[in-house]
């Protein structure tokens, strides 16, 4: 369905409040900068900034809705005769082997977690956004799998699951504050991302396989 004006500007002015809260945060560090200046820097009001963004910590994370959402599309995408943990890995390789901005292979990422290292608040925000992978993961394999209300192979699995997302993304920071290039740390996360896989008992990478119906 094609977006109407009124939605395409409200999606216009969130970017625009975003974009100019990121430089700030960048600029000045997250606990320096206020909604209200956020706000006259966007020529918006204060209550217009808290009907896009609750919270100030929504603001700098305004994407994690991909960040949960990544893990149980990856397993509800799943090929036949493919396991939940196969396809969330071969997804990751493929990020990595791109240089995916959208996992932190990009030159300028260092800024970003450097900002989240010095503000307790987005610290305790991504532990929570971490924890909301786990719980849609687990919902989502309940779904896919039939399981049981009582059967806690779902919420194992989803830890399981999330661990390489979370472990990656936090390797690739925390190269990336070092000043690295993507691409050289792409190449060093794929040999992570194959020692983590190794670590996965054979249960956990055959669990969930889509029936090759």
């Amino acid at each position: 369905m094609a977006e109407g004006l009124r939605e395409r500007k409200k999606r216009q002015t969130r970017q625009h409040i975003s974009d100019v809260a990121t430089g700030l945060f960048l600029e000045r560090g997250f606990d320096a900068v206020t909604i209200a200046e956020i706000a006259e820097a966007a020529d918006v009001s204060v209550n217009t900034v808290y009907n896009y963004f609750p919270t100030k910590e929504d603001l700098f994370f305004d994407r994690s809705k991909g960040i949960v959402d990544r893990l149980p599309r990856y397993v509800r995408g799943r090929d036949k005769g493919e396991s939940a943990a196969a396809a969330v890995l071969r997804e990751l390789h493929r990020e990595v082997e791109e240089v995916a901005p959208s996992i932190g292979l990009i030159d300028g990422y260092a800024s970003f977690m450097r900002v989240v290292l010095e503000a307790q608040a987005l610290r305790s925000r991504l532990w929570a956004i971490q924890q909301e992978v786990v719980e849609q993961l687990e919902v989502t394999l309940r779904e896919e799998t039939g399981a049981a209300a009582d059967d806690p192979l779902p919420i194992l699995m989803a830890g399981q699951l999330a661990w390489l997302q979370s472990t990656l993304m936090g390797w690739i920071g925390g190269e990336m504050v070092k000043g690295r290039k993507a691409v050289e740390v792409s190449r060093e996360a794929l040999v992570l991302l194959d020692g983590m896989e190794e670590l996965l008992s054979e249960k956990a990478l055959n669990y969930a396989v889509r029936a090759a119906e």
